[in-house]
């Protein structure tokens, strides 16, 4: 599984967490560093970060991808609609949260998300 990473470099435990998670092993993790100027639209910004990670067209299409998304919400929706559209469905996303009582603060991964099944059963409720 190919993981991009929008967020915080991840240590290696907590890759072991998401392969034990995603039940497969994780091929390649894709540091995509997000740094958006919020003096400019966000838009263009979140095409370009995407149009930077080298998959092809069939790559986006055909390869497992999990995401783990930027922090910044509304960066985090508009990377989600790019991928959905060059991918054809929404990812998975990992949800991170914090260790309890560790300093320096600390995360762990709490689940993946499975937005795909999420939109699915939301379309039922039409």
């Amino acid at each position: 599984m190919l993981l991009l990473n929008f967020g915080h470099p991840l240590s290696e435990p907590q890759l072991a967490q998401v392969a034990e998670h995603v039940s497969v092993p994780i091929e390649r993790v894709v540091e995509v560093r997000t740094h958006f100027d919020h003096h400019s639209p966000f838009t263009e910004q979140a095409r370009s970060l995407i149009e930077q990670i080298a998959l092809s067209p069939t790559d986006w299409q055909t390869r497992r991808i999990l995401v783990n998304p930027p922090n910044l919400v509304s960066i985090a929706c508009l990377v989600l609609a790019e991928l959905h559209g060059r991918m054809g469905y929404f990812p998975p996303v990992l949800r991170l949260r914090p260790v309890p009582n560790t300093i320096p603060p600390s995360f762990e991964v709490a689940e993946v998300l499975n937005l795909q099944e999420v939109r699915e059963q939301a379309r039922r409720q039409r």
